[in-house]
């Protein structure tokens, strides 16, 4: 199972570090992603990393705000955000990419990805 969180109530131009941690298993050797849901909003693509940590994918509204890592001596990853904007509020979860047992294919579809954890609320205020 995973659990998200890190979540929480910033000013515009602030940041947050999101975790994610993995419980009853162990994801080290798969790739992982994490997304966000806004109210009203599709399930949308944020970051992704693969198994080994080597390669990092973004969309391009964080890129350069957003660094996902990870510590798979922990089980967990991480998403360090900065420079927060209001458009970044919602929901953000974390998940494992299907069938990427030691891949260097990074998927950005949601449905890509299982063993969603349930989610941490971020808000960002103007």
């Amino acid at each position: 199972q995973l659990q998200a969180c890190g979540g929480g109530l910033v000013q515009a131009g602030g940041s947050l570090r999101l975790s994610c941690v993995a419980s009853g298993g162990t994801f080290s050797m798969y790739n992982m992603g994490w997304f966000r849901r806004a109210p009203g909003k599709e399930r949308e693509f944020v970051a992704a990393i693969t198994w080994s940590g080597r390669s990092t994918y973004y969309a391009d509204s964080v890129k350069g705000r957003f660094t996902i890592s990870r510590d798979n001596a922990k089980n967990t990853v991480s998403l360090q955000m900065f420079s927060l904007k209001p458009e970044d509020t919602a929901a953000y979860y974390c998940a494992v990419q299907k069938g990427s047992f030691q891949s260097n294919y990074v998927r950005r579809m949601a449905y890509e990805y299982h063993y969603w954890g349930q989610g941490t609320e971020v808000t960002v205020s103007s």
